[in-house]
């Protein structure tokens, strides 16, 4: 009786999704990663995202940037981050960044991106929005993930589905992925 009520009760969650609900891939941590450091950095400060490919190539670019800029911030993780394209006139150090491959290369690699900018992409399916993302700090990937959806456009209510998904794992909280003796995690 209690399995078919698990059964059941899975059945009505699955059934309760929208249609196209975000899928979120693999999501891998380096050893490094901690949400403590990623609150402190970016609480109450600007976040620079980094944008490659465009997953909409029927509408300009700048279009496309600008609706996913305002899907981003209306889906942001916990920290009161403003997301921000802009590039600082001095380099950060540390340089914490967002970086979003739209239909990335297959081989492409979290370290490559962060390290050497290298951000290959191959040609958009239309009405899928898939993307690859890496959270960074200065040439390490503290965690990366890919995700993709259903979308006609970049104000579709899946794509800020699909970052409200893609930022409660690429930004977890984990207690598993804290120091075990929450000292604080060294360099």
């Amino acid at each position: 009786m209690r399995a078919l009520k698990t059964f059941l009760a899975g059945l009505l969650a699955a059934s309760a999704l929208p249609a196209g609900a975000a899928t979120l891939g693999g999501v891998d941590y380096a050893t490094q990663y901690d949400f403590r450091e990623f609150y402190n950095a970016t609480d109450g400060k600007p976040f620079r995202v980094v944008l490659a490919g465009n997953p909409f190539p029927g509408l300009p670019p700048s279009q496309v940037a600008d609706a996913l800029l305002r899907q981003m911030q209306a889906n942001k993780p916990r920290p009161t981050l403003t997301f921000t394209y802009d590039v600082p006139a001095d380099a950060p150090h540390p340089d914490y960044r967002l970086v979003l491959v739209f239909n990335s290369a297959r081989d492409l690699n979290a370290d490559s991106v962060c390290a050497a900018g290298q951000m290959r992409a191959r040609s958009a399916t239309p009405g899928r929005m898939d993307v690859f993302a890496i959270y960074c700090r200065n040439d390490k990937a503290l965690s990366q993930l890919t995700a993709w959806t259903d979308a006609s456009g970049p104000d579709d209510p899946r794509v800020g589905q699909l970052f409200r998904e893609a930022f409660a794992e690429l930004f977890s909280e984990a207690l598993g992925l804290r120091p075990q003796n929450g000292a604080p995690s060294i360099r």
